[in-house]
């Protein structure tokens, strides 16, 4: 069988192409190639950690971590069984294990399984009620793959999942100050609906052609300017979330790294150009860990 064109965003040169071809398939199905998507997943999990006082937990960052790569590989070997058919019509993902009859649909699916198993384990490490907030999240989850063809802001939902790390971490740490909490969620959402519309630019022609929603498509010709929006929000409502744990101006300036770093992406992507959208988006790997750095020196000093 011929080797299939790599997607722009996979980082198929790394340790997944050392692999055997059978194996480097289900790698890749679950985008082992492109670290970028677990990093999303996980700092959401490590603000929560960090900003509600958990600094010395180490060998739970550690095993969120570890949970965020098998459930964020889980979610899109899942997410690319219900796409398969729409997958086959754009051009980035034409090439995809599934899409491209590479590996079976009944093979992803016990691939799917064997992930979720890493997950459980993860989960087991929790505390009960951070265990019931984790699984809430399996319905947001599984509605997900179908989000594109219902609504025009698919990365709205995207953002309830892939923010809902935050409220794992807090609530394996504490389970009170509910309200910095929700400010702190809200902020990942906007902050992620951000980026998913950066990453959907790459996709305006073909999703067009296919019937595919997106923000990006919704926003037409303001992308830049909703991007800047979604991320100012962001900011301000972290802002929120701060304050209410210590109300005090030094909080706020711990923001000012990461408010930088967004405002550069919005700033400076270019609509037109696939791969200055695709760099934009994961430079948010490095906006996570500012943001978690924030979330440290403000809940290190603000637990109360």
């Amino acid at each position: 069988m011929r080797e299939p064109e790599l997607v722009p965003d996979s980082q198929h040169h790394g340790l997944v192409s050392l692999l055997p071809r059978p194996l480097r398939d289900y790698a890749m199905l679950a985008r082992f190639d492109r670290p970028i998507g677990w990093w999303l997943l996980f700092w959401p999990c490590a603000w929560g950690v960090l900003l509600a006082g958990g600094e010395d937990r180490w060998e739970l960052l550690a095993w969120l971590l570890l949970g965020a790569i098998a459930m964020r590989g889980a979610g899109c070997v899942y997410n690319d069984i219900v796409d398969a058919d729409l997958d086959r019509q754009v051009a980035r993902t034409a090439a995809r294990p599934v899409a491209s009859g590479r590996v079976s649909k009944g093979a992803a699916w016990t691939w799917t399984i064997a992930l979720c198993l890493v997950g459980l384990v993860v989960l087991l490490q929790l505390r009960g009620p951070a265990q019931l907030v984790a699984l809430g999240s399996l319905a947001l989850v599984a509605a997900y793959p179908f989000m594109k063809r219902l609504t025009w802001w698919p990365q709205a939902w995207l953002g309830l999942v892939f923010t809902w790390g935050a409220l794992v971490g807090w609530i394996e740490i504490r389970s009170d100050r509910l309200d910095v909490l929700a400010a702190l969620y809200a902020g990942a959402i906007c902050w992620c609906i951000g980026y998913d519309t950066i990453y959907a630019v790459q996709d305006l022609e073909d999703d067009a052609l296919v019937g595919v929603r997106s923000s990006a498509r919704r926003l037409g010709s303001r992308v830049r300017q909703g991007v800047l929006a979604f991320y100012a929000l962001a900011i301000a409502l972290w802002a929120l979330a701060f304050w209410l744990l210590r109300p005090e101006w030094v909080a706020l300036a711990a923001l000012l790294p990461v408010t930088l770093h967004l405002g550069f992406q919005a700033l400076t992507l270019d609509p037109a150009d696939g791969e200055n959208a695709l760099t934009r988006f994961r430079s948010n790997r490095d906006a996570g860990l500012v943001m978690a750095l924030a979330c440290w020196v403000v809940g290190n000093a603000g637990l109360v």
